[in-house]
């Protein structure tokens, strides 16, 4: 019981959980923006914002492939809404934090011999000088 415990109380798995949650409250509002204001719009624009009244027979069959195509419609316009408001936006701000943070070094110079070694070495591969841990 303690392992599982622990196993729910990890960072990872509680931020999971609220990125699910998050998610979900998200998609109701991107689907409502579309349902409500997008759908419309293409309505008042094309002049028939619905298609789920198409249908094709053969041999009696009926196929509502109506329904598809808003399945399809409704995909490529939440796509969409959620690439330019929330993916573009985020990646700029990524860009912008990125360029302003100072990478860090990969290796460092071994106080001996000045040659370069990685920085989460212990010895000096060149001399075999011990080193001092990073803080």
């Amino acid at each position: 019981m303690r392992g599982f415990k622990e196993f729910l109380l990890r960072g990872n798995v509680v931020d999971l959980a609220v990125a699910v949650v998050i998610g979900v409250a998200f998609g109701a509002v991107v689907t409502a923006f579309v349902k409500d204001l997008v759908t419309p719009l293409i309505a008042a624009l094309v002049g028939k914002p619905d298609f789920s009244s198409l249908v094709f027979t053969i041999n009696h069959s009926r196929f509502l492939y109506g329904d598809f195509l808003n399945s399809i419609v409704s995909f490529v316009i939440i796509a969409a809404v959620i690439y330019y408001l929330v993916v573009v936006p985020m990646s700029r701000l990524a860009a912008l934090r990125a360029r302003g943070a100072a990478p860090q070094p990969a290796t460092r110079k071994c106080p001996e011999c000045l040659s370069e070694i990685p920085i989460e070495a212990r010895r000096c591969a060149f001399c075999t000088t011990a080193l001092a841990e990073r803080a």
